[in-house]
């Protein structure tokens, strides 16, 4: 029998037929039941609720000062590159998060493992206790959520069982994109993995996935399928037709695959992560995938009897050649703009990139013919209807509305500029082309990434718990719980500790009015210290000064900052 340090207990409460739980795990001190809700308190000053899926959520009642100190993995804030909050997350996207993330940590091991052979599968499939732990959370606590994840399925796996069958890959594979994103493509991990796929940058590079401030080809659902078939398959190869070690490295990296299986003599998943140099998440992480197939093949089983899966993916593709505004494109095709958005996850901005010498557009079924008939007859000046402008040193709204021919008041209005007279250097100005405009460019200057940062740490020798948390000004406990690390005190050197909660720091406006100063750099600086110490972005510092991501800080160099009023650091 499995033990596990994350136990749910059900409970009956008086009058009511519904439900609550308790939580008990290491990193929680109490929690108080309050009929269908129920309040953890995971510190003193920290409190997050839970509904009746058991998976925890933001209280949107606890004063918001005091979320910061809410553990990690139930706080999720989306924040921007730069630092700057964007919009709270939905409740549906909260329980997405907090199911993905879910990492119990087992005493034991799997047990006994056996062959699922009662229904076919085209990937290996066998059930143990950790298996079945993921199988009861997905079809009990979790049902609300997994059950969302079974219906968005519908939507993306007729499309992905197309692209693996093209590379001789297991079509059952395909459910990997599920415990990856939970079949949304927004997600946006804080180990900085986008999309269904959740693919970090440099991998997708490699798998020709291509990330600029104008898109995001890992949000693309179609591409992005087509790079993780790639990816799959050259790691079952590397592994020698292993898919357990193939998945797993998915995860975890090839590299770190291959050292568990030196460091433990053996090539048996199972027994490698028995072991202490796998991580949680990658340990649970083909457990996770066994359970959602075995769930996602016969759901009746398990109680998911009433699925309502959404209807599949289905689009025109068209090729334009110029910059085009997606709000054009919507008018022309007679639907929405975010129906355009929606079917082009891949485009973060307003636009088509500019830079492109071709992009291709997803537009509903049947209006790809009526929208090249009417576009086309568009002068290709007039398909862009704004220019992002970066605002440099000497920069004024004259100069730049007689560089583009338009009026000062048109860009004021439009950017809401507080005072014409001192702009922001480095900020970013939307530039009207055309009369009729809308907000819509400024309102998606923002990424829209579903993301939660943290900072982190490497441990260094002679480093204790109590040194980094007084270094970071945070709590030993705080940094037990963000880094699971229960009761052990054992650090060492080399480990990457999460040293911050997820979307601490302070909301920022982009409009705030600013005064420049001259900072004179001292012993010890980096651009994040000296950001926090302003409440600036690190890229901010870097525009204003042209400075380059490998810039290396001197004690008494000057660097410019704009700041708001009143903040002397």
């Amino acid at each position: 029998m499995k033990k596990c340090l994350f136990l749910i207990l059900p409970l009956i409460c008086c009058g009511c037929s519904v439900p609550s739980f308790w939580f008990f795990d290491l990193n929680r001190e109490a929690l108080i039941t309050d009929g269908e809700k129920s309040v953890a308190y995971a510190s003193p000053d920290a409190a997050v609720k839970s509904d009746q899926s058991g998976l925890p959520l933001i209280d949107p009642d606890y004063p918001a000062e005091k979320t910061d100190s809410i553990p990690s993995e139930v706080l999720w804030i989306p924040e921007n590159p730069g630092g700057e909050k964007t919009s709270e997350i939905s409740r549906e996207t909260a329980e997405d998060i907090a199911l993905l993330e879910t990492a119990p940590v087992f005493e034991q091991g799997e047990g006994n493992t056996v062959a699922r052979d009662e229904i076919v599968f085209d990937f290996p499939v066998v059930e143990n206790d950790r298996v079945r732990y993921f199988i009861d959370l997905y079809s009990g606590n979790a049902r609300g959520t997994f059950k969302r994840w079974l219906e968005r399925s519908g939507r993306y796996l007729p499309m992905m069982r197309e692209i693996f069958s093209q590379y001789d890959l297991p079509l059952d594979l395909t459910y990997l994109a599920m415990i990856e994103s939970g079949f949304t493509d927004r997600a946006y991990s804080w180990a900085h993995a986008a999309g269904p796929w959740q693919f970090i940058e440099s991998t997708g590079r490699v798998y020709d996935l291509h990330v600029d401030w104008w898109l995001d080809e890992r949000r693309d659902p179609e591409k992005a399928t087509h790079a993780a078939a790639r990816f799959l398959r050259d790691m079952y190869e590397f592994f020698d037709g292993d898919w357990y070690l193939a998945v797993a490295s998915y995860n975890a990296g090839m590299g770190k695959i291959q050292r568990a299986i030196e460091m433990y003599d053996s090539r048996d998943f199972w027994e490698i992560s028995r072991g202490k140099y796998l991580q949680e998440e990658t340990k649970h992480y083909l457990p996770k995938l066994l359970a959602a197939l075995t769930i996602a093949k016969q759901p009746e089983k398990y109680g998911f009897t009433d699925l309502d899966y959404h209807e599949p993916l289905t689009y025109d593709v068209v090729e334009v050649s110029t910059a085009t505004d997606l709000e054009l494109v919507a008018e022309l095709c007679g639907v929405s703009y975010e129906e355009i958005k929606k079917l082009n996850p891949e485009l973060k901005r307003w636009s088509t990139p500019p830079a492109a010498d071709k992009h291709s557009l997803r537009l509903p079924p049947g209006s790809s013919e009526p929208f090249l008939e009417k576009f086309l007859q568009i002068p290709v000046a007039e398909r862009a209807r704004y220019k992002r402008h970066e605002v440099v040193s000497g920069d004024t709204l004259l100069r730049i509305a007689k560089r583009h021919g338009i009026q000062v008041d048109d860009i004021v209005r439009l950017n809401k500029v507080s005072n014409p007279r001192a702009l922001k250097i480095g900020s970013t100005l939307i530039l009207p082309l055309r009369q009729g405009y809308t907000s819509r460019p400024l309102d998606e200057l923002e990424d829209d990434y579903v993301r939660s940062y943290r900072r982190s740490y490497t441990v260094r020798e002679g480093d204790s718990l109590w040194k980094i948390s007084r270094r970071f000004e945070v709590s030993e406990k705080q940094l037990r719980v963000w880094n699971k690390l229960g009761w052990s005190n054992l650090l060492r050197p080399g480990q990457k500790l999460v040293v911050s909660a997820a979307g601490a720091k302070s909301t920022r406006s982009n409009r705030q009015p600013t005064k420049q100063l001259v900072y004179e750099v001292k012993s010890g600086d980096t651009l994040w210290d000296i950001g926090q110490r302003y409440n600036v972005g690190t890229r901010e510092i870097m525009n204003w000064n042209n400075l380059d991501h490998d810039h290396v800080l001197h004690p008494g160099d000057s660097l410019t900052l704009m700041v708001a009023p009143g903040h002397s650091g």
